[in-house]
């Protein structure tokens, strides 16, 4: 089978591109032919609320000119709604996940007027798509609402990614992993830290990096490691005390599975996906 997967990115420490990394990886692995098209091989704009629509404009000239050229594929696979044009460029059978409420994510980072644009993009996506799936049932439940015949297909790890043994930065710590951005809520986290005198090691980078380290600044008792490799970042969850995910919206983490299965102690917010894992007082803590 010939299989065109589209996605922002394909690589690093989000979950979206934990997802699509692997499944890539493994569809090769099975001998699928596997064309890719991300920002690591596509040009875009690396400025703030430009990111997305310009990776989705050159996706789609990507797989119009494909289309040109007499490319054909069996799967056309786009995850999240900039990768939809490009999806609706390419020859072949079209399928949409979703890996949270789009329109509701874009609304809440970049405005009012921004959602309803994500929210007109959203429904435009789903239209084109022949199968539509949702990696929480959350998003699935919303996109449904809309009349749309959508799908529940959850994320999911591999634990042969997963280390046996751990790193840590202090005696006993508390661990977050993931983007540095708005809708993940590290702000209200090291603020909370700050509060209790706990220890805290922020792993991972984006747009909030610089904002959150001045929030920080002065606390020996919270530690910035920056971008990792997967690996490496796996370690320092694996040796840490407790994994919290702060997050103000969110779709199903990879971040939260790889905590769990890893036997960490979790915390997160009651938002997007996180209920759907975490049973509260039973496989960890939700709070609101």
């Amino acid at each position: 089978m010939k299989v065109l997967v589209i996605s922002p990115r394909t690589s690093g420490l989000g979950g979206v591109a934990q997802h699509v990394g692997k499944l890539v990886k493994l569809l090769r692995r099975d001998g699928h032919e596997v064309d890719v098209v991300s920002v690591e091989n596509t040009p875009y704009l690396p400025v703030k609320g430009l990111m997305n629509p310009s990776f989705a404009l050159a996706a789609l000239a990507k797989a119009a000119a494909g289309r040109l050229l007499g490319r054909r594929y069996d799967v056309a696979h786009a995850h999240n709604v900039p990768s939809a044009p490009a999806m609706r460029a390419a020859r072949g059978g079209r399928v949409l996940t979703l890996h949270g409420v789009f329109s509701e994510q874009v609304g809440y980072l970049h405005g009012g007027l921004a959602g309803r644009l994500g929210a007109w993009a959203e429904r435009k996506a789903l239209e084109w798509a022949d199968a539509v799936t949702a990696v929480s049932r959350s998003a699935a439940e919303r996109y449904r609402s809309l009349g749309f015949d959508v799908l529940h297909v959850p994320n999911a790890v591999d634990p042969a990614d997963l280390p046996e043994e751990g790193a840590r930065f202090f005696e006993r710590q508390v661990v977050y992993c993931g983007r540095l951005s708005r809708e993940k809520g590290v702000d209200l986290l090291v603020d909370a830290v700050k509060r209790v005198g706990a220890n805290l090691v922020v792993v991972g980078g984006g747009p909030l990096e610089r904002e959150l380290r001045e929030l920080a600044r002065g606390d020996p008792r919270i530690r910035f490691t920056g971008p990792l490799p997967r690996a490496e970042a796996l370690k320092i969850v694996k040796g840490s005390d407790v994994f919290v995910l702060p997050s103000r919206h969110e779709g199903l983490s990879t971040a939260l599975l790889e905590a769990m299965a890893m036997g960490v102690p979790v915390v997160a917010t009651r938002v997007g996906g996180n209920p759907e894992l975490v049973e509260h007082g039973e496989t960890g803590l939700l709070v609101d």
